[in-house]
């Protein structure tokens, strides 16, 4: 059952839902299969990990210092507790004796690791992560213990990155209180991290929004004063989200301290300063850890010189070969977007506006540029609008305004007025077409043809083609500028055949000469758009039950009268029309609002079992960890009822006799990840295999962490090949 959220406006509703998300970009955990701690190393294809102590002993009422020590292959890093701008912190889970207590993690001071744009914060070889230990006086000397951790590491490299967990065991003898416990081989490197780590140090730290929008951190005292002055500094926040972790941080000092100009992050670009601000300075004389308060600055932090920074604080370079390769596959992911069965209703409005202007090459040279104009100019809204929602700590990818129901109904909206207006119940444009300037007769042409473009680019939103989900991909850890080129040309891959057509004679002179054939044709082709209207309005039931399909149906009653009595004014009736159409107007208005006020509907077991193919569970991380530990393959299916390319799949392949087959020979899960609606969950999941869309084809085999990616496009005999390849 349906609930009822707070009466918001329309406008404010229609925003809401189109920002969505809340969790911040981050990889999504799958556990590991062992279920035992692994006392000594313990390791993966990626990071091998050991629980360590710096005493051979724990002494009763001290604290024992323990650690994880990572040894990382080459080319792959773990993070720091703020990871920067991608990436996940390690997290540590203890299994200790009663009355032992684990302390926080002494982060030693990461490395600034910066790709394409982006400034990460993480380790990389060898480094140790310290933990204290409270013992308790009661422990009773001679006795000896099993320790363990769950430690649960995002391990990337510069393509990818994978979760991996491990369980590290411990035995530890508890010493006598009176004896000194001797030290271990790995006392000294944990020593090191402890003295070198960040400390606190007196430090007076102060942070204000500067005139120009941006930040300016004020930290005075002893430890960053000295006659040549603090040298190198950087500042690392402890929460991601304050400052732009990849622009460079430059600032001057004084006598008293000094003063560092930060660009600000989405949160207090949204928000503005609302707290403190914790983080750690690093300086010629150390590392140390500070509290800015928000507030005025202090005298005596300027005037001594500019601040020095080194190599590693810059941003990483421009990449034009990226860009370049990234370009190349969303030109031809636009090209291939043209024969998706979603952009059909597109492709044949687009074939009748040719068709009528093929024997005026001026006209038909225009409308091919408006198209394309129409199709660019909302690709590089669109982009902007999910890059800024990105850049704000939102977890949106490619369709996301179709995850909430109020877009998808006001789309079928759109395309129901469309198909009115092909069916001659309302005519766009005919009082401008009555005044007989020529100038003015050829504005809808021009204007229609551009409007097509934004309704090809709105309807193509549901397709995702090959080639385009590894463009948008990496469009998304792009900088702007170069983000914003690979949407354009994914825009211009999918205008490019008309402006071909429209701009080559010889094509257009293959096209039939206007005449009655063209309104029987514009009459049928009516019937794809009400055909798109209908599956839109069954798309936002299945996100917020039958109220919505309810609602949505008496919004488009009322859309087709407010358009038929349009037809009538325009063919001379008198006021009742106008007077009728404002009430219908009212209506759709209402409507839209009680739509936006009724929550999605959670995806269940039984949804994913029956729409998208053979007997299926819900996607979690929990679900595909433990159908691997008992040794079984795992086939995830990342979906959305409003991705026709997913359901095509789901009904030739997925459904087929072959998959259930394979599925049942070798005793495979399938699971199905419903993204129709939001989910953070899936989002950071998609975003973890290159993915900014649906769909998305997983497959597991057993004892094997990293899955296997299918094509977008299945077929029945490739995916059970696949599947009986990874139960051998």
């Amino acid at each position: 059952m349906t609930r009822l959220r707070r009466p918001t406006s329309l406008v404010a509703s229609l925003f809401a839902v189109l920002i969505a998300g809340w969790l911040a970009l981050a990889a999504v955990p799958v556990p590991a299969q062992e279920a035992s701690p692994t006392v000594g190393p313990a390791s993966t294809e990626r990071i091998t990990a050991e629980l360590v102590s710096m005493t051979a002993s724990a002494t009763p009422g001290s604290t024992l210092i323990l650690a994880v020590r990572q040894d990382i292959e080459a080319d792959w890093h773990t993070y720091w507790r703020n990871p920067g701008d991608s990436g996940g912190a390690t997290t540590l889970d203890w299994a200790l004796p009663e009355g032992w207590e684990a302390g926080d993690i002494v982060w030693p001071l990461p490395e600034r690791q910066p790709l394409s744009g982006l400034m990460n914060y993480g380790y990389s070889d060898v480094v140790y992560l310290p933990v204290p230990i409270t013992v308790p006086a009661e422990a009773a000397p001679g006795e000896m213990l099993n320790l363990s951790v769950t430690a649960l590491f995002l391990v990337c490299s510069a393509e990818m990155c994978v979760p991996d967990e491990l369980t590290l065991g411990l035995r530890l003898p508890v010493g006598a209180a009176d004896q000194t416990p001797l030290e271990t081989r790995h006392a000294t490197a944990i020593q090191a991290v402890l003295e070198s780590s960040p400390r606190p140090a007196g430090l007076t730290a102060r942070i204000a929004r500067a005139d120009d929008g941006g930040l300016t951190l004020a930290v005075t005292g002893e430890a960053v004063q000295g006659p040549d002055g603090p040298g190198p500094v950087y500042f690392f926040p402890f929460e991601g989200g304050i400052i732009d972790h990849a622009a460079p941080q430059t600032g001057t000092w004084g006598p008293d301290g000094l003063s560092l100009d930060l660009a600000p992050g989405g949160k207090v670009r949204a928000g503005g300063l609302t707290g403190p601000v914790g983080g750690v300075i690093t300086t010629a004389q150390g590392a140390f850890e500070i509290v800015a308060e928000p507030g005025p600055l202090p005298d005596g932090i300027s005037g001594g010189g500019t601040l020095r920074t080194d190599d590693a604080a810059a941003p990483a370079g421009f990449d034009p070969s990226a860009l370049i390769q990234a370009a190349l596959l969303a030109l031809v992911g636009g090209l291939i977007l043209n024969l998706m069965p979603c952009v059909f209703p597109i492709l044949a409005m687009k074939a009748a506006a040719l068709a009528r202007a093929a024997h005026a090459p001026q006209e038909a040279r225009r409308d091919g540029l408006m198209f394309l104009a129409g199709v660019l100019v909302t690709f590089l809204l669109l982009a902007g609008l999910m890059l800024g929602l990105r850049a704000a700590g939102e977890a949106v990818g490619w369709g996301f305004q179709l995850q909430s129901p109020v877009v998808v109904l006001a789309l079928a909206l759109l395309t129901l007025a469309v198909g009115l207006n092909l069916s001659g119940v309302y005519h766009i444009g005919q009082s401008l077409q009555g005044l007989g300037a020529a100038r003015l007769s050829r504005l809808p042409g021009g204007t229609g043809a551009f409007f097509t473009g934004v309704l090809a680019v709105a309807v193509a939103a549901p397709c995702t083609a090959p080639f385009m989900a590894a463009a948008l991909g990496a469009a998304l850890v792009m900088p702007w500028a170069s983000a914003l080129i690979v949407f354009l040309m994914l825009g211009l891959g999918l205008a490019l055949p008309f402006v071909l057509v429209a701009f080559s004679p010889a094509l257009l002179a293959r096209l039939p000469r206007p005449g009655p054939w063209m309104d029987r044709m514009k009459g049928l082709l009516a019937f794809p758009m009400y055909a798109t209207a209908l599956w839109l309005a069954w798309v936002a039931a299945r996100q917020a039950g039958s109220e919505v399909l309810a609602l949505g149906l008496i919004a488009g009653l009322m859309l087709a009268l407010v358009l038929w009595l349009w037809g009538v004014r325009q063919a001379g009736g008198g006021r009742w029309t106008l007077i009728l159409g404002a009430l219908s107007g009212v209506a759709i208005v209402a409507a839209l609002v009680l739509v936006a006020r009724i929550e999605p509907v959670t995806p269940t077991e039984a949804t994913a079992s029956a729409d998208a193919g053979p007997q299926a569970g819900v996607w979690t991380a929990e679900a595909v960890a433990a159908a691997q530990a008992e040794g079984r393959p795992v086939l995830v299916n990342f979906t959305a009822d409003w991705c026709v390319t997913c359901k095509i799949n789901e009904r030739v392949a997925l459904s087929s006799g072959q998959v259930r087959d394979a599925l049942e020979e070798t005793n495979a899960v399938y699971l199905v990840g419903d993204w129709t609606v939001r989910d953070p969950a899936i989002t950071r999941e998609l975003e973890r295999h290159g993915r900014s869309g649906v769909p998305l084809y997983l497959l597991y085999a057993p004892g094997s962490d990293a899955p296997r990616v299918l094509p977008q496009l299945l077929t029945p005999g490739l995916v059970a090949e696949a599947i009986r390849e990874a139960g051998s």
